[in-house]
Order: structure tokens, then sequence, then C-alpha cells
């Protein structure tokens, strides 16, 4: 088996789709290639998602009325857009390391044997179809729609009133009005009651809404959104000690890390695997290569302390597996020499680490 630096895919047979939604490609080991397969194996990288929230806030006309008429104590009393930042969401995903390519050759006298590939020349599964891996999404909650106008309920003596106090003088006892109906509907005590069971739902959720619209006049509105934006973070061998990955304003929300406008969200990464040091002769140097150049050569991960904070706030305290922070091993060419019963391998795509063996 060599070392290669280019990836390059022949004899596609089938295509499915995976979990992360890349396709898989399955290739034979046939005479026609000499029985090598190239794959790559992956290098770990976050993407770094952010649940935001946009809050459009819309003073009502009446505003300055507010307190006085409906004890209303914190109106809205300017136009503005808020940015929250709601959630976040780390994914590890792997992605090829042009360093780490391989050709992994096939004994002729093996059943057929064949290796899945994603589309980028990962190496998924050997002598199997691949598996899902379920990646874990932020969900999106349903923001809030935008209120009906309210102008619709006013009556003909508002819209005629000389000025913006006597309009918000009637529109308050407009509300006032439709909060004793509700009362006595639900008192039962109202001279014209709802007939039956849906007639009541019906007037209950009308009177419902012509209030709010209304009362919108005086507190204002607030019609929310939500949105993802993600961030891309590939570490090396060494730590990341708080690197700011990105920033967030409430003013304009996700934003560059070197955009100042925003305060930054930062990010920190500790190895946690334990480092040995291994004094090796010139033979055991040569072993341990024709050892990697004589199979298949899988990922073995280290594990990682991952943190990020905005804020003086901790978003993400986790361990993480991480392919840079680890080391490699190999699978013997001679473990897929059975002819009758081939051994199945699954990977750990976005690893590059061996998930299960099947023999």
């Amino acid at each position: 088996m060599m070392k290669i630096k280019y990836v390059f895919l022949a004899f596609i047979l089938t295509i499915t789709v995976g979990a992360s939604a890349q396709k898989t490609t399955r290739v034979n080991a046939t005479k026609a290639n000499d029985y090598g397969v190239i794959y790559s194996l992956p290098k770990t990288s976050f993407e770094i998602t952010l649940l935001v929230k946009r809050s459009t806030f819309r003073k009502g006309e009446f505003y300055p009325y507010a307190q006085r008429y409906l004890g209303i104590e914190k109106p809205v009393t300017e136009d503005k857009i808020v940015y929250t930042l709601e959630d976040i969401s780390i994914i590890n995903k792997g992605i090829p390391d042009k360093n780490n390519s391989f050709m992994v050759g096939f004994r002729s006298k093996a059943l057929e044997p064949f290796v899945y590939l994603r589309e980028d020349g990962v190496i998924v599964s050997i002598n199997a179809n691949p598996e899902p891996e379920v990646l874990q999404e932020l969900k999106i909650p349903q923001g809030t729609a935008p209120s009906v106008n309210p102008r619709n309920y006013l009556s003909q003596e508002t819209l005629m009133a000389g000025s913006t106090a006597r309009q918000a003088e009637l529109v308050a006892r407009q509300i006032f009005g439709l909060r004793s109906s509700r009362t006595d509907i639900l008192a039962g005590e109202a001279e014209n009651m709802p007939p039956d069971g849906n007639a009541y739902k019906v007037v209950m959720e009308e009177i419902n809404l012509q209030e709010k619209a209304l009362t919108e006049l005086f507190a204002g509105t607030e019609q929310t959104e939500y949105f993802t934006h993600s961030y891309t973070v590939i570490p090396d061998e060494s730590d990341i000690d708080r690197r700011v990955i990105a920033r967030f304003s409430e003013k304009l929300g996700p934003v560059d890390a070197d955009n100042l406008a925003g305060e930054p969200i930062y990010l920190s990464l500790v190895n946690k695997t334990p480092k040995v040091e291994m004094q090796l002769s010139d033979r055991d140097l040569k072993r341990l290569e024709n050892k990697l150049s004589d199979g298949i050569v899988y990922n073995v991960p280290g594990k990682a302390a991952l943190t990020v904070e905005f804020k003086n706030r901790t978003l993400a305290n986790k361990e993480v597996d991480v392919a840079q922070y680890g080391s490699q091993d190999v699978l013997a060419r001679r473990m897929f020499d059975n002819g009758k019963q081939p051994i199945k391998v699954y990977f750990y795509s976005e690893l590059g680490a061996i998930r299960q063996i099947i023999q």
C-alpha cells in the first residue's frame, strides 16, 4: 500500500445517500484496478451553529397614553430590531485530510471486495452497505406572525375624532367594553349568549383578537423570527485558547470575528489525550512504516474538552473527539483474505475511526 496526495475514484457502480447529506459511492476492487481502492481519512472540523432570534418592535400609535388609559407601564416607545443569541449547536464534521490519502490493495483471491466512500473520498465501510449516522441539528422554533390591522376594529366615532388624545380615549373605552363582554359571557350573564359550544369558541376568539389588536395601539408590537448562522473551526495539533470564532451584536446579530461591532464568542479546545513519547530504533521505525503501508489505515481520535463562551457565560462545555489529537492504526490486509466470509468493517465517517467489525 502506498500513500498518495490526490484521490481518484474509479469503477463507480452504485450511489446511495448518507445521513449527513453526502452521497456514498461503491468502489469494487477488481483486476481492472489492480484490486486497489484509494480512500481518504478525515480530519476534524467543528461546525458551530448559532440559533438567533430577531425581534422587531413597533411602537403603537397611542403609546404616550398607554399608562394613563390602560395602566401599561412599559410600552414600546421606538421602532427597533433586537437580536438575541438563543442557543448553540456544535457538530463534529470530518473533512478530507489531503495528507492522509491511501491506496489499499486487496489480494486477488478475496471474494469481490468493495469499499464505500463518501463523495469527497472519505472511507465509510468495507464489504458492507453503509449505515446512516444521525447528526443532531438545532430545531428552529416557530416565530410570531404579524398582528391584524387594529384599524379594522375602530368605530366610526374614533375615526372621526379630532385629536389623537380623543382617539386614544375612545379606543380605551372600546377595549374595556370587550373585556366586559367577555366577563359577562364567562359568567353566563350576557344578553345574547352563544347558542352552542362552537359559537362560544368563535365569539371568544374574536373578542380576544380584537382586544389584542386594539391594545397593541398602546403597548406596541413585537414580531419574532428565528434563523441559524454557522461558523467552521478546523483545529491543528495544538490546543486552542479562547480563540474569537465570531462576534454577536444586539443590533446586527451574528457577525464575523474581525467585526468589532459585536461582542466576541470564544472557543477553547484542550487536548485530554496523554501524549506518549516513544524512542524508536531504526528497525522499529521500519517495522512501523511497513505496518502502515500494508493494510487499511484508520484514525484513533483523541479526546478534548471544548468550551464556548459569550459575555462571561458558558454556552457549551463538552468532551469531543478530535482526529488531530489522536493517532493511527492499521487493519492487516490478510484479514480480508477469507473468500467465503468476508469481514465487514464500518467506520465513523466523520472521524475515520472503526465503529464495528463483523466477521
